[in-house]
């Protein structure tokens, strides 16, 4: 990306589109070939893991969108350097299938090239995760 304010920006709204349910706008902030990665075990949470290219990523964020609702985002940290940047977020999330709401801290780590996201590793509270979809 050209300097940390426009990956700043760009951050900000495919942020946005997440929040606000935009699939469409949120994957046109994915490289074709893409890796998402929610940090984590996948034996021990399902949804752990990483997915890679376009309609895979497609795929999971349409679901992490239906089941889980950010409703409100407070961005704590921008940090920014070449072509990486760490997001460290507050997020108060409705898991829609109980209707149960949680706040938590999540760590996102963007690398980009020609302009959009070609990796994205998550990084949040999986063991809280897994208590909160439990039995859903």
């Amino acid at each position: 990306m050209a300097d940390r304010e426009t990956m700043r920006r760009f951050v900000a709204q495919a942020y946005a589109d997440r929040d606000g349910g935009n699939i469409d706008g949120l994957m046109s902030a994915f490289h074709a070939e893409a890796v998402f990665e929610l940090a984590g075990e996948p034996k021990a949470l399902a949804l752990a893991g990483a997915v890679r290219s376009h309609p895979n990523i497609r795929e999971a964020m349409t679901a992490f969108i239906g089941h889980f609702e950010f409703v409100k985002r407070d961005i704590i940290s921008f940090i920014a350097d070449g072509d990486r940047a760490a997001v460290h977020s507050r997020l108060t999330v409705r898991f829609v299938p109980k209707d149960v709401s949680f706040t938590t801290e999540v760590a996102d780590l963007f690398k980009f090239q020609d302009g959009k996201i070609i990796e994205l590793v998550e990084f949040a509270d999986t063991a809280l995760i897994k208590e909160i979809t439990a039995g859903a």
